[in-house]
Protein backbone atom coordinates (compact mmCIF):
# COMPACT_ATOMS: atom_id res chain seq x y z
CA UNK A 1 0.00 0.00 0.00
CA UNK A 2 2.60 2.56 -0.95
CA UNK A 3 2.59 5.79 -3.69
CA UNK A 4 4.30 8.10 -5.19
CA UNK A 5 2.72 10.41 -1.89
CA UNK A 6 4.23 7.52 0.49
CA UNK A 7 7.75 8.08 -0.96
CA UNK A 8 7.43 11.70 -0.40
CA UNK A 9 6.22 11.09 2.65
CA UNK A 10 9.09 8.89 3.80
CA UNK A 11 11.99 11.38 2.29
CA UNK A 12 10.42 14.01 4.52
CA UNK A 13 10.94 11.87 7.45
CA UNK A 14 14.34 11.46 6.73
CA UNK A 15 15.18 14.93 6.13
CA UNK A 16 13.15 16.26 9.04
CA UNK A 17 12.91 13.50 11.43
CA UNK A 18 9.75 14.59 13.33
CA UNK A 19 9.09 16.11 15.92
CA UNK A 20 12.33 17.87 16.90
CA UNK A 21 14.24 16.68 19.69
CA UNK A 22 17.58 17.06 20.91
CA UNK A 23 18.58 13.56 23.03
CA UNK A 24 20.27 16.09 25.70
CA UNK A 25 17.14 17.56 26.71
CA UNK A 26 16.05 13.96 28.18
CA UNK A 27 18.37 14.87 31.25
CA UNK A 28 16.41 17.64 32.17
CA UNK A 29 12.85 16.96 31.50
CA UNK A 30 10.24 14.02 30.32
CA UNK A 31 7.54 15.05 28.18
CA UNK A 32 4.57 13.23 28.87
CA UNK A 33 0.62 13.50 27.24
CA UNK A 34 -1.96 11.65 25.54
CA UNK A 35 -2.43 8.85 24.44
CA UNK A 36 0.34 6.63 26.01
CA UNK A 37 0.54 7.67 29.59
CA UNK A 38 0.78 4.62 31.91
CA UNK A 39 -1.58 6.02 34.54
CA UNK A 40 -4.57 6.73 31.83
CA UNK A 41 -3.70 3.43 30.08
CA UNK A 42 -4.13 1.32 33.51
CA UNK A 43 -7.38 3.27 33.84
CA UNK A 44 -8.91 3.54 30.53
CA UNK A 45 -7.91 0.65 28.79
CA UNK A 46 -8.03 -1.72 31.35
CA UNK A 47 -10.48 -0.43 33.96
CA UNK A 48 -8.01 0.24 36.73
CA UNK A 49 -8.40 -3.79 37.12
CA UNK A 50 -5.12 -5.22 35.51
CA UNK A 51 -2.43 -5.95 38.23
CA UNK A 52 0.80 -3.96 37.54
CA UNK A 53 2.40 -6.84 38.24
CA UNK A 54 0.68 -9.02 35.03
CA UNK A 55 3.71 -7.89 32.35
CA UNK A 56 2.99 -5.38 29.69
CA UNK A 57 3.66 -5.77 26.38
CA UNK A 58 3.19 -2.16 24.40
CA UNK A 59 4.12 -1.04 20.56
CA UNK A 60 4.54 2.65 19.86
CA UNK A 61 3.30 2.21 15.97
CA UNK A 62 4.71 5.32 14.36
CA UNK A 63 7.56 5.86 17.08
CA UNK A 64 8.99 8.92 15.28
CA UNK A 65 11.73 10.15 17.44
CA UNK A 66 10.70 8.91 20.34
CA UNK A 67 8.13 10.76 22.74
CA UNK A 68 5.46 8.51 23.32
CA UNK A 69 8.08 5.45 23.66
CA UNK A 70 10.17 7.72 26.20
CA UNK A 71 7.48 8.26 28.24
CA UNK A 72 5.82 5.01 28.23
CA UNK A 73 9.16 3.22 28.86
CA UNK A 74 10.74 5.85 31.54
CA UNK A 75 6.84 5.47 33.09
CA UNK A 76 7.35 1.79 33.52
CA UNK A 77 11.47 1.79 34.66
CA UNK A 78 10.10 4.00 37.59
CA UNK A 79 7.30 1.75 39.07
CA UNK A 80 9.13 -1.23 38.56
CA UNK A 81 6.44 -2.35 35.91
CA UNK A 82 7.41 -5.61 34.06
CA UNK A 83 7.11 -5.87 29.82
CA UNK A 84 8.93 -4.16 27.36
CA UNK A 85 7.95 -1.24 24.57
CA UNK A 86 8.70 -2.13 20.95
CA UNK A 87 9.09 1.20 19.10
CA UNK A 88 7.81 0.75 15.63
CA UNK A 89 8.50 2.86 12.74
CA UNK A 90 10.88 2.89 9.14
CA UNK A 91 12.72 5.92 9.67
CA UNK A 92 16.28 5.82 10.31
CA UNK A 93 16.75 9.62 11.59
CA UNK A 94 13.82 8.95 13.74
CA UNK A 95 15.35 6.31 14.64
CA UNK A 96 18.82 7.53 15.47
CA UNK A 97 17.31 10.09 17.59
CA UNK A 98 14.96 7.47 19.58
CA UNK A 99 18.06 5.35 20.41
CA UNK A 100 19.94 8.32 21.30
CA UNK A 101 17.24 9.68 23.30
CA UNK A 102 16.62 6.17 25.49
CA UNK A 103 20.61 5.79 26.15
CA UNK A 104 20.85 9.25 28.03
CA UNK A 105 17.68 7.87 29.69
CA UNK A 106 19.28 4.51 30.20
CA UNK A 107 16.38 2.56 29.36
CA UNK A 108 16.46 -1.42 28.93
CA UNK A 109 12.96 -2.04 28.39
CA UNK A 110 12.62 -0.97 25.06
CA UNK A 111 12.46 -3.10 21.81
CA UNK A 112 13.53 -1.73 18.15
CA UNK A 113 11.85 -2.59 15.02
CA UNK A 114 12.85 -0.65 11.85
CA UNK A 115 9.36 -1.24 9.99
CA UNK A 116 5.93 -0.16 8.65
CA UNK A 117 3.09 -0.64 10.85
CA UNK A 118 1.47 -2.01 7.67
CA UNK A 119 3.85 -5.11 7.94
CA UNK A 120 2.55 -5.77 11.11
CA UNK A 121 0.20 -8.36 10.19
CA UNK A 122 3.15 -10.77 8.82
CA UNK A 123 6.02 -9.57 11.10
CA UNK A 124 5.89 -12.26 13.10
CA UNK A 125 6.44 -9.77 16.44
CA UNK A 126 3.24 -11.41 18.50
CA UNK A 127 0.71 -9.79 20.34
CA UNK A 128 0.42 -6.45 22.13
CA UNK A 129 -1.23 -5.48 25.11
CA UNK A 130 -1.19 -1.77 24.34
CA UNK A 131 -1.01 -0.72 21.10
CA UNK A 132 -0.11 3.41 20.38
CA UNK A 133 -0.60 4.99 17.25
CA UNK A 134 -0.01 9.05 17.29
CA UNK A 135 -0.44 11.10 14.38
CA UNK A 136 -0.05 8.77 11.42
CA UNK A 137 -2.98 6.86 10.68
CA UNK A 138 -3.90 10.13 8.97
CA UNK A 139 -1.01 10.27 6.61
CA UNK A 140 -1.41 6.48 5.39
CA UNK A 141 -2.90 5.95 1.48
CA UNK A 142 -5.61 3.95 3.30
CA UNK A 143 -5.93 4.80 7.53
CA UNK A 144 -8.42 1.80 7.29
CA UNK A 145 -5.95 -0.42 6.26
CA UNK A 146 -3.45 0.85 8.84
CA UNK A 147 -6.11 0.63 11.29
CA UNK A 148 -6.52 -3.15 10.46
CA UNK A 149 -2.95 -3.84 10.47
CA UNK A 150 -2.81 -2.42 14.32
CA UNK A 151 -6.37 -4.77 15.39
CA UNK A 152 -4.53 -7.68 14.07
CA UNK A 153 -1.85 -7.45 16.66
CA UNK A 154 -4.03 -6.76 19.91
CA UNK A 155 -3.70 -9.04 22.20
CA UNK A 156 -7.33 -10.17 23.79
CA UNK A 157 -8.38 -7.71 26.39
CA UNK A 158 -5.84 -5.05 25.33
CA UNK A 159 -6.29 -2.03 23.29
CA UNK A 160 -5.14 1.24 21.77
CA UNK A 161 -4.46 5.05 22.19
CA UNK A 162 -5.08 6.78 18.94
CA UNK A 163 -4.48 10.74 18.02
CA UNK A 164 -5.74 11.67 14.72
CA UNK A 165 -5.83 15.09 12.91
CA UNK A 166 -9.74 16.92 13.75
CA UNK A 167 -11.16 19.50 10.82
CA UNK A 168 -11.94 22.36 13.00
CA UNK A 169 -8.90 23.52 14.95
CA UNK A 170 -7.17 22.86 11.68
CA UNK A 171 -9.13 25.58 9.87
CA UNK A 172 -6.26 27.80 7.40
CA UNK A 173 -3.81 24.53 7.28
CA UNK A 174 -5.24 23.23 4.51
CA UNK A 175 -5.73 26.81 2.87
CA UNK A 176 -1.87 27.26 3.02
CA UNK A 177 -0.54 23.93 1.94
CA UNK A 178 -3.39 24.29 -1.17
CA UNK A 179 -0.85 27.43 -1.69
CA UNK A 180 2.58 25.80 -1.19
CA UNK A 181 1.27 22.80 -3.72
CA UNK A 182 1.34 25.57 -6.20
CA UNK A 183 4.64 27.94 -5.19
CA UNK A 184 6.50 24.36 -3.74
CA UNK A 185 5.51 21.11 -6.03
CA UNK A 186 6.00 18.26 -3.92
CA UNK A 187 9.10 17.30 -6.67
CA UNK A 188 10.92 20.14 -5.53
CA UNK A 189 13.78 18.89 -3.34
CA UNK A 190 12.55 18.80 0.70
CA UNK A 191 15.22 21.61 1.13
CA UNK A 192 13.42 24.25 -1.84
CA UNK A 193 10.15 23.49 -0.45
CA UNK A 194 11.20 24.33 3.27
CA UNK A 195 12.74 27.89 1.73
CA UNK A 196 9.16 28.73 0.09
CA UNK A 197 7.47 27.72 3.56
CA UNK A 198 9.44 30.43 5.58
CA UNK A 199 8.64 32.73 2.79
CA UNK A 200 4.97 32.65 2.73
CA UNK A 201 4.94 32.88 6.58
CA UNK A 202 6.72 35.95 6.65
CA UNK A 203 4.26 37.35 3.84
CA UNK A 204 1.59 35.63 4.99
CA UNK A 205 -1.86 38.05 4.25
CA UNK A 206 -3.55 39.44 7.52
CA UNK A 207 -6.61 38.00 6.42
CA UNK A 208 -5.65 34.28 6.31
CA UNK A 209 -7.07 32.03 8.10
CA UNK A 210 -3.88 30.56 9.63
CA UNK A 211 -3.53 33.84 11.33
CA UNK A 212 -6.42 33.50 13.13
CA UNK A 213 -5.94 30.02 14.33
CA UNK A 214 -4.15 29.89 18.23
CA UNK A 215 -4.83 26.00 18.51
CA UNK A 216 -1.97 25.21 16.48
CA UNK A 217 2.08 26.11 16.48
CA UNK A 218 4.38 23.87 15.00
CA UNK A 219 5.17 26.26 12.28
CA UNK A 220 5.84 28.95 15.45
CA UNK A 221 7.64 26.10 17.85
CA UNK A 222 8.63 23.29 16.04
CA UNK A 223 11.36 24.61 13.81
CA UNK A 224 12.12 23.13 10.60
CA UNK A 225 10.65 19.45 11.54
CA UNK A 226 7.35 21.51 12.43
CA UNK A 227 6.63 23.59 9.66
CA UNK A 228 7.55 20.42 6.74
CA UNK A 229 5.09 18.60 8.73
CA UNK A 230 2.70 21.10 9.51
CA UNK A 231 2.36 22.72 6.03
CA UNK A 232 4.71 20.42 3.63
CA UNK A 233 3.37 17.15 4.35
CA UNK A 234 2.17 15.47 1.02
CA UNK A 235 -1.20 13.56 2.47
CA UNK A 236 -2.19 14.69 5.77
CA UNK A 237 -6.75 13.76 6.45
CA UNK A 238 -8.95 15.00 9.18
CA UNK A 239 -11.46 13.02 11.01
CA UNK A 240 -14.61 14.27 12.41
CA UNK A 241 -15.51 12.51 15.35
CA UNK A 242 -18.42 10.93 13.19
CA UNK A 243 -15.85 9.80 10.63
CA UNK A 244 -13.21 8.42 13.54
CA UNK A 245 -16.36 6.35 15.27
CA UNK A 246 -17.02 5.05 11.48
CA UNK A 247 -13.71 4.32 10.80
CA UNK A 248 -13.36 2.45 14.27
CA UNK A 249 -16.46 0.36 14.24
CA UNK A 250 -16.00 -0.67 11.30
CA UNK A 251 -12.17 -2.20 12.16
CA UNK A 252 -14.71 -4.02 15.15
CA UNK A 253 -13.53 -1.64 18.08
CA UNK A 254 -15.53 0.85 20.62
CA UNK A 255 -14.22 4.13 22.28
CA UNK A 256 -13.34 3.56 25.70
CA UNK A 257 -12.79 7.33 26.00
CA UNK A 258 -12.76 10.53 24.25
CA UNK A 259 -10.04 12.29 25.75
CA UNK A 260 -10.63 14.52 28.00
CA UNK A 261 -14.05 13.11 28.25
CA UNK A 262 -15.36 16.41 29.30
CA UNK A 263 -14.41 18.07 25.87
CA UNK A 264 -16.61 16.08 23.84
CA UNK A 265 -19.90 16.96 26.43
CA UNK A 266 -21.94 19.87 24.77
CA UNK A 267 -23.38 20.69 27.89
CA UNK A 268 -21.23 23.06 29.87
CA UNK A 269 -21.20 25.07 26.33
CA UNK A 270 -24.77 25.59 26.52
CA UNK A 271 -26.35 27.86 29.45
CA UNK A 272 -29.76 28.42 27.63
CA UNK A 273 -31.55 25.27 29.36
CA UNK A 274 -33.68 24.71 26.27
CA UNK A 275 -30.22 24.20 23.94
CA UNK A 276 -29.18 21.88 26.63
CA UNK A 277 -32.61 19.83 26.55
CA UNK A 278 -31.81 19.01 22.98
CA UNK A 279 -28.24 18.44 23.65
CA UNK A 280 -29.23 15.96 26.09
CA UNK A 281 -31.66 14.38 23.94
CA UNK A 282 -28.82 13.23 21.21
CA UNK A 283 -27.22 9.79 21.69
CA UNK A 284 -23.29 9.90 22.68
CA UNK A 285 -21.97 10.65 19.66
CA UNK A 286 -24.46 13.08 18.55
CA UNK A 287 -23.31 14.95 21.86
CA UNK A 288 -19.72 14.33 20.73
CA UNK A 289 -19.95 15.46 17.56
CA UNK A 290 -22.35 18.52 18.89
CA UNK A 291 -19.30 19.32 21.47
CA UNK A 292 -16.67 19.21 18.37
CA UNK A 293 -19.09 21.81 16.00
CA UNK A 294 -19.64 24.53 19.12
CA UNK A 295 -15.97 24.64 20.57
CA UNK A 296 -14.27 24.94 17.02
CA UNK A 297 -10.77 24.58 18.50
CA UNK A 298 -10.31 20.66 18.42
CA UNK A 299 -7.02 19.96 15.88
CA UNK A 300 -6.80 16.53 17.06
CA UNK A 301 -9.05 14.02 18.54
CA UNK A 302 -7.26 11.50 20.78
CA UNK A 303 -9.59 8.28 22.31
CA UNK A 304 -8.63 5.03 23.57
CA UNK A 305 -10.37 2.60 22.71
CA UNK A 306 -11.09 -1.50 22.93
CA UNK A 307 -12.29 -4.28 21.08
CA UNK A 308 -16.14 -3.96 20.63
CA UNK A 309 -17.42 -6.05 23.74
CA UNK A 310 -14.27 -6.55 25.32
CA UNK A 311 -14.24 -4.21 27.88
CA UNK A 312 -13.30 -4.81 30.81
CA UNK A 313 -14.82 -4.86 34.26
CA UNK A 314 -14.33 -1.21 35.44
CA UNK A 315 -13.24 -1.02 39.54
CA UNK A 316 -15.32 0.62 41.11
CA UNK A 317 -14.37 4.47 41.73
CA UNK A 318 -17.11 4.61 44.95
CA UNK A 319 -15.79 1.23 46.33
CA UNK A 320 -13.84 1.42 50.05
CA UNK A 321 -11.01 -0.42 49.21
CA UNK A 322 -10.50 1.87 45.71
CA UNK A 323 -7.12 4.08 45.24
CA UNK A 324 -7.38 7.07 43.66
CA UNK A 325 -4.45 8.94 41.80
CA UNK A 326 -3.47 11.96 40.37
CA UNK A 327 -3.07 11.32 36.88
CA UNK A 328 -0.11 14.11 36.56
CA UNK A 329 -0.69 17.20 38.83
CA UNK A 330 -0.39 16.46 42.57
CA UNK A 331 -3.96 16.44 43.36
CA UNK A 332 -3.40 18.51 46.38
CA UNK A 333 -1.84 21.68 43.71
CA UNK A 334 -5.19 21.11 42.16
CA UNK A 335 -7.09 22.40 45.12
CA UNK A 336 -5.20 25.24 45.05
CA UNK A 337 -7.31 26.28 42.13
CA UNK A 338 -10.72 26.29 43.68
CA UNK A 339 -12.65 29.16 43.31
CA UNK A 340 -14.63 30.99 46.30
CA UNK A 341 -17.89 29.67 44.36
CA UNK A 342 -16.43 26.11 44.18
CA UNK A 343 -15.93 26.16 40.98
CA UNK A 344 -11.93 25.76 39.07
CA UNK A 345 -11.61 26.12 35.76
CA UNK A 346 -10.29 24.24 33.35
CA UNK A 347 -8.74 25.52 29.83
CA UNK A 348 -8.96 23.23 27.04
CA UNK A 349 -7.52 25.30 23.63
CA UNK A 350 -8.21 28.26 24.77
CA UNK A 351 -11.62 27.73 25.84
CA UNK A 352 -12.65 28.26 29.64
CA UNK A 353 -15.08 25.93 31.54
CA UNK A 354 -15.92 26.09 35.31
CA UNK A 355 -15.96 22.72 36.56
CA UNK A 356 -18.44 22.92 39.95
CA UNK A 357 -17.08 21.31 42.47
CA UNK A 358 -18.45 20.40 46.05
CA UNK A 359 -17.44 22.34 49.31
CA UNK A 360 -15.39 19.24 50.00
CA UNK A 361 -13.66 18.98 47.24
CA UNK A 362 -10.76 20.73 48.55
CA UNK A 363 -10.02 18.64 51.46
CA UNK A 364 -10.49 15.65 49.40
CA UNK A 365 -7.82 16.52 46.83
CA UNK A 366 -5.17 17.28 49.57
CA UNK A 367 -5.50 13.58 50.89
CA UNK A 368 -5.11 11.94 47.16
CA UNK A 369 -1.48 10.45 47.00
CA UNK A 370 -2.38 7.49 44.93
CA UNK A 371 -1.81 5.24 48.23
CA UNK A 372 -4.93 6.04 50.33
CA UNK A 373 -7.66 4.43 49.47
CA UNK A 374 -11.43 6.14 49.77
CA UNK A 375 -12.02 4.77 53.35
CA UNK A 376 -8.55 6.57 54.81
CA UNK A 377 -9.81 9.61 52.25
CA UNK A 378 -13.29 9.39 53.94
CA UNK A 379 -12.15 9.11 57.69
CA UNK A 380 -9.51 11.66 58.03
CA UNK A 381 -11.94 13.86 56.11
CA UNK A 382 -15.30 13.07 58.48
CA UNK A 383 -12.71 13.37 61.66
CA UNK A 384 -11.10 16.53 60.61
CA UNK A 385 -14.52 18.78 59.45
CA UNK A 386 -17.33 16.26 61.74
CA UNK A 387 -18.64 15.14 58.52
CA UNK A 388 -20.99 12.11 58.47
CA UNK A 389 -20.55 9.29 56.36
CA UNK A 390 -22.93 10.08 53.62
CA UNK A 391 -22.33 13.48 53.10
CA UNK A 392 -18.77 12.61 53.05
CA UNK A 393 -20.07 10.11 49.98
CA UNK A 394 -22.42 12.67 48.33
CA UNK A 395 -18.74 14.88 47.99
CA UNK A 396 -16.33 12.28 46.66
CA UNK A 397 -18.88 10.74 44.34
CA UNK A 398 -18.96 14.58 42.53
CA UNK A 399 -15.63 15.35 43.18
CA UNK A 400 -14.50 11.97 41.68
CA UNK A 401 -16.91 12.34 38.75
CA UNK A 402 -15.75 15.92 37.84
CA UNK A 403 -12.00 15.07 37.96
CA UNK A 404 -12.48 12.02 36.07
CA UNK A 405 -14.50 13.64 33.54
CA UNK A 406 -11.24 16.49 32.58
CA UNK A 407 -8.58 13.52 33.01
CA UNK A 408 -7.14 14.71 36.64
CA UNK A 409 -7.56 12.32 38.85
CA UNK A 410 -7.82 8.41 38.18
CA UNK A 411 -7.85 4.65 40.19
CA UNK A 412 -4.61 3.24 40.64
CA UNK A 413 -4.45 -0.77 39.53
CA UNK A 414 -4.09 -3.52 41.83
CA UNK A 415 -0.70 -5.07 42.40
Amino acid sequence: MTDRTDSQLAAQYEEYPYPRRDPRDEAKRLIVGSPGHLREIDHWIFGASRPTSEPLRALIAGGGTGDATMMLAQQMARTNRPGSVTWLDRSTASLKVAQERAAVRKLTNIVWEQRSLLDLPQAGLGLFDYIDCCGVLHHLPDPAEGLRALVSVLAPGGGLGLMVYAPHGRTGIYMIQDALRLLAPSDQPPSARLDVARRVMRQLPETAWLRQNRFVDDHFNGGDAGLYDLLLNPRDVAFSVPALHKMLSDAGLEVACWMEPMRYDPIPLLPDPRLRARAEALDPLGRAALAEALAGNMSVHIVYCVRAGEAPTRADPFASTAIPIAREMPTDELAKHIQPDGTITMVFDNLRVPLPLPPLAGAILRLVNGQRSVAEIGETVQKAGGVLAEGFDRAWRATFTQMERVNRMLLAPPP
